[in-house]
C-alpha cells in the first residue's frame, strides 16, 4: 500500500470541515475511487455520525479527499466533507 501524505492545505482543512486524518486515510484505503479534475483522484466513503455539527444534527458524515497519485504515494490536496441526513 502507498505512503499517504497531506499537503498544508489539506492539514489546515480537516478541523475546519469535520474530519480527521485517520479517516481521510481510512477513505483513501477503503473508499470508492473517483474521477477528478487535473488528472486527479477522489475517494469517497461515509462514515456513521449520529451526532450534530454546526447547530444541525445529521446521521451520515462523507469524507471525499482529492489526491494526486505518485508512484510511491498519494498526495492529499484538500479534503472535503459532507453531512448527510439531517433532521429538522
Amino acid at each position: 500500500m502507498k505512503a499517504i501524505n497531506f499537503s498544508q492545505h489539506a492539514m489546515e482543512q480537516l478541523f475546519d470541515r469535520g474530519t480527521s486524518k485517520n479517516e481521510v486515510e481510512q477513505t483513501i484505503r477503503e473508499g470508492e475511487v473517483l474521477p477528478a479534475k487535473k488528472g486527479r483522484c477522489a475517494f469517497r466513503k461515509n462514515f456513521p455520525f449520529q451526532a450534530v455539527w454546526k447547530g444541525k444534527y445529521y446521521e451520515i458524515k462523507q469524507v471525499l479527499p482529492i489526491v494526486i497519485e505518485e508512484s510511491e504515494r498519494w498526495v492529499v490536496v484538500t479534503v472535503y466533507v459532507f453531512f448527510i441526513g439531517g433532521k429538522l
